[in-house]
């Protein structure tokens, strides 16, 4: 008989990065990598647990950007083609290795899996993956939620209450039109959640959120049982609090599981190893290396100095640490039994993307712990947050506090003096949508202005994605995070001077709608007060 329960949650999510006007578009690839490494995996240890019967139980959020994307006819084109050219790279590297056995194994691993990833996504799933996806969701297995619908990140959005609404009620219409019913959890983007929002969610049906743990703990009043039951807010939706200890033991760069020296070396690739005259066709048309998911090294050793990757061995230590994870959370969950007067919920959230593509063992990972917690002997049982709040109805009412996750758990991440300059422009703009859609609500039948109240609206929630000042905060790909702030507050401010003067540019108008066509359905009259 169990003596508590997990809930295991990974937030698929990437910002929407959609160019349409080049042929080849670097930051397109995050999607394509994700979906080879991350999301079809996850998919076959769906697919091999089904058919093995295993109950399993897992909660994920697909944001609105990523379902748009995952969606696109132009993406889902691109990235057969990003696939068919892995294939094509993948069997010369057959060939280049057949005297070479070790790494002739590694690369067979990788033509077999590419080869079962096309057929997965072009013929299983007609190259749209959500239909994967929502399958378990309607099998009672993968709870989906949703998430802000740019990643918007809401503390910082605050004193705009249209524009915080809009991203919560924006996101259960695209949840609607892309898995076909409302979603009952959210996760708010970066965790990041203020006093009061839990009533926006409760507007929109959201029954349920996560927060990272000081939000719990620090909490009004005091939690009784910490993070290991959710909290009810005033409004009477719940609260899930992150577990520390079963977090640690994933993310951390030095006891984390990822840090094994038989795992997968992400930072060795042929795209960089090989020769360029050989390489050229699979990497930048330009000529600039990057990655291309092909590596053949594992974590032992300096970066020059990496010993052969064995894929054998490497399952077998995801294995190992899926059973040592599994251990743990059962001596958690048997302590906290003690003091409890229901039995323990270990709130386990994790970025979707650590699996597979930061952690290519990743998925194997999630599946030997799943399977593990299905069996009818464990003493831990993975379960969803609406089956917990089922089974415990009564909760304490707590109001959580401002927080995020991140360095220090209060948006420095998202507001630092790298990025800050970035909110005076969101803020005014949100001001001038909320003005825009205030003025037309009632009295616009002009479907050119119509259309441009739609644009702006998409343009305003574009530029408010957390991901460009997170990545500007990061110092990565920071010149394309502050084109992407600009472009949208720019195209923003050139609509609304065109709506305002009444001479708007149909052409303008039209291209925009063609580059940044998220949200197809959008109703403006969501920011009118």
């Amino acid at each position: 008989m169990e003596k508590g329960y997990i809930t295991m949650v990974l937030h698929a999510h990437l910002p929407y990065v959609r160019h349409p006007e080049y042929k080849y578009f670097l930051e397109e690839n995050w999607l394509f990598e994700a979906i080879n490494e991350t999301y079809l995996p996850l998919l076959h240890a769906f697919e091999r647990m089904a058919h093995d019967r295993v109950n399993f139980k897992l909660t994920m959020s697909l944001t609105p950007t990523l379902l748009a994307m995952l969606s696109d006819p132009l993406l889902q084109e691109r990235y057969v083609k990003h696939l068919d050219a892995l294939i094509e790279l993948a069997e010369k590297e057959v060939v280049r290795t057949r005297l070479m056995p070790d790494l002739n194994k590694v690369a067979v691993m990788y033509l077999d899996k590419f080869i079962l990833n096309r057929k997965t996504f072009v013929n299983q799933y007609n190259n749209n993956i959500i239909e994967g996806f929502k399958k378990f969701h309607y099998s009672g297995n993968l709870e989906i939620i949703t998430c802000c619908a740019t990643h918007g990140f809401l503390p910082l959005m605050s004193v705009n209450e249209r524009a915080v609404e809009a991203q919560i009620k924006i996101a259960v219409d695209s949840h609607i039109r892309h898995i076909g019913k409302a979603p009952k959890g959210i996760w708010l983007a970066e965790c990041g959640y203020f006093p009061g929002h839990d009533k926006v969610l409760k507007k929109y049906g959201i029954q349920y959120f996560f927060t990272d743990t000081h939000g719990i703990l620090h909490g009004s009043p005091r939690p009784k049982y910490g993070v290991f039951a959710p909290v009810f807010c005033d409004s009477g939706v719940a609260a899930f609090g992150r577990d520390i200890e079963s977090s640690r033991s994933v993310w951390s760069a030095n006891e984390g599981y990822p840090g094994d020296y038989n795992y997968r070396e992400f930072y060795r690739d042929v795209g960089y190893d090989l020769d360029l005259d050989y390489i050229r066709p699979y990497i930048h048309p330009d000529g600039i290396r990057i990655n291309t998911g092909i590596k053949y090294y594992k974590i032992t050793g300096k970066t020059q100095e990496k010993q052969v990757y064995d894929p054998e061995k490497a399952l077998h230590m995801a294995r190992e640490h899926a059973a040592n994870f599994h251990f743990n959370r059962v001596k958690q969950v048997e302590h906290l039994n003690q003091y409890m007067d229901r039995k323990p919920l270990v709130v386990s959230p994790y970025d979707a993307e650590l699996f597979g593509h930061w952690w290519y063992e990743g998925p194997s990972f999630v599946e030997q712990f799943l399977r593990m917690s299905c069996d009818s002997r464990s003493a831990i049982k993975a379960i969803t947050p609406p089956e917990y709040l089922e089974m415990y109805p009564k909760n304490q009412i707590v109001t959580p506090s401002f927080s995020s996750w991140g360095h220090k758990g209060y948006s420095e991440v998202w507001l630092s003096p790298s990025n800050d300059w970035i909110y005076p422009h969101l803020i005014e703009i949100s001001e001038r949508m909320v003005e825009l859609a205030t003025h037309y609500q009632n009295q616009s039948s002009d479907l050119l202005v119509n259309r441009a109240l739609a644009q702006a609206a998409r343009e305003l929630l574009l530029a408010q994605s957390s991901d460009w000042a997170f990545i500007i905060r990061n110092n990565t790909t920071v010149e394309y995070a502050e084109k992407r702030t600009k472009d949208h507050v720019n195209r923003f401010n050139s609509l609304y001077e065109q709506i305002k003067d009444r001479r708007i540019n149909p052409e303008f108008l039209q291209a925009l709608e063609y580059h940044d066509n998220i949200f197809p359905d959008i109703d403006y009259r969501i920011y009118a007060v």
